[in-house]
């Protein structure tokens, strides 16, 4: 007889686990000062509860028809767990008589079929061309146990693919990242394992986790001309870099002329600005000497008709205001008086561009010393193991050096001409003074001359 067929008996064991269950719980919760007295209670409680079963029948029937149904389900599971290990049993026998069938032949291809399949995985997963498509590389077989028909052929058929498309050049429509970060569906063009790229710009294999392309930033201009023509179909012609990459990072990492500038830093500005304000000044005085050099020669054609609007006519305007019967050594001295009076308008501004061609390249070795101090002072921190970083250093530090000699040499061009222009208007300028007074002279020596006789 089982335990089950005894119903008072099975009651009885219940009732005594809940006993020693809610004894224990009381003790912990505090309820009863000790566990003696937990007990007790927990014993008098358990006596009530199953009297109260032996007097309610279909309350204890209850009971036992729940425990039936428990020990049903528990048998049912371990059944279907009994049943589920002998089909895997089962399976395991199966694939060992299989791959005994197969042989040492097939277990050695499945075993270099494995190992190449991982191999080109291996080695054209990272960033190859030719693996753009999705499902492009050959499966993985690591967990293949039994090599099938379907597993030859899907690596035979991968391969033979990856084969032709590395010789053809075909266009897709992929996802591409531009320089700001936006993807969008573009059309490119792929050169077998060669190169891929869109119609202005080279693509590069993202770096994050799940791949993609991405524009090659600062493409040079030649190279986008190219691919735009050869995208459009109007030429033949493509820049292959044969370094795999490494020529066409270093033409995107060389600076355009604005962050060729900015590398000078503050001594940079400096040159510059002054050497702005010197071209300024250089412009503004040559128009003025342009105008006054017009306002002479206009002049020279009218010498009995000075006029104040140029240099010229002020000295004749002075000449004719000065007393004529002085002597020819005191007229002349009032005529240089006149002439040297209308020289600072003439070379003004010359000084201060003459000066600032001067100090431009003493301002721009200013910035290269400094500039190499601190490339100095990064070596002492870093050390000389990297040769980009005193190669940069230096290269930053020299930039004002070119920006001052590109400030200086038009400064003295610019300085030139003033100089050329304003002498040649002084030259005018005294010659023809020197002329009237010779002219007067002459004319008072003959009247002279003529009163005597």
């Amino acid at each position: 007889m089982s335990l089950f067929s005894r119903p008072k008996t099975w009651l009885c064991l219940t009732l005594l686990i809940s006993a020693l269950t809610s004894s224990a719980a009381m003790a912990q919760n505090g309820d009863v000062g000790s566990l003696k007295e937990a007990r007790e209670a927990a014993q008098a409680r358990d006596q009530a509860r199953l009297q109260s079963f032996l007097d309610d029948q279909q309350a204890l029937e209850a009971a036992l028809e729940e425990a039936r149904v428990a020990h049903e389900a528990a048998e049912e599971q371990q059944a279907a767990l009994e049943a589920q290990q002998e089909e895997q049993n089962e399976q395991a026998q199966t694939l060992s008589q299989r791959q005994e069938e197969q042989g040492e032949a097939l277990t050695a291809l499945l075993a270099d079929l494995t190992r190449h399949s991982e191999e080109i995985r291996n080695e054209l997963g990272g960033d190859s061309w030719l693996t753009l498509e999705a499902n492009a590389l050959p499966p993985r077989l690591n967990d293949v146990d039994v090599l099938e028909r379907p597993h030859i052929e899907a690596v035979v058929d991968r391969l033979a693919a990856l084969t032709m498309n590395t010789g053809q050049a075909e266009r897709l429509e992929l996802p591409v990242a531009d320089a700001s970060g936006e993807i969008a569906l573009r059309s490119v063009v792929r050169l077998g394992d060669f190169a891929a790229f869109t119609e202005t710009a080279l693509l590069r294999q993202g770096q994050d986790e799940e791949g993609g392309l991405a524009e090659v930033p600062r493409t040079p201009s030649a190279i986008s001309e190219l691919l735009a023509a050869y995208h459009q179909g109007e030429s033949r012609e493509f820049a292959i870099d044969p370094t795999q990459g490494s020529v066409l990072e270093a033409l995107a990492q060389q600076p355009s002329l604005w962050e060729r500038f900015q590398q000078g830093g503050y001594v940079g500005y400096v040159v510059v600005i002054l050497g702005g304000i010197g071209l300024l000044v250089a412009l503004a005085q040559y128009l003025y000497l342009l105008t006054v050099s017009a306002r002479v020669r206009r002049q020279r054609q009218a010498l009995d008709q000075p006029s104040a609007d140029n240099p010229l006519g002020r000295v004749l305007l002075r000449f004719k205001e000065m007393d004529k019967h002085q002597t020819p050594e005191a007229l002349e001295a009032r005529l240089d008086e006149a002439v040297l009076a209308e020289l600072p308008k003439i070379e003004r501004g010359q000084p201060i561009v003459k000066l600032l061609a001067a100090i431009a390249p003493l301002l721009g070795l200013l910035g290269t010393v400094t500039g190499m101090i601190v490339t100095f002072q990064a070596i002492t921190v870093f050390g000389t193991g990297d040769p980009q970083l005193m190669a940069g250093g230096i290269s930053q530090a020299l930039v004002t050096t070119v920006l001052g000699l590109v400030t200086a040499v038009p400064l003295l061009f610019a300085q030139t001409a003033l100089s050329s222009r304003s002498r040649f208007i002084t030259q005018v300028i005294e010659g023809e003074s020197s002329a009237t007074l010779a002219d007067h002279l002459e004319a008072q020596s003959t009247a002279h001359a003529h009163a005597v006789t």
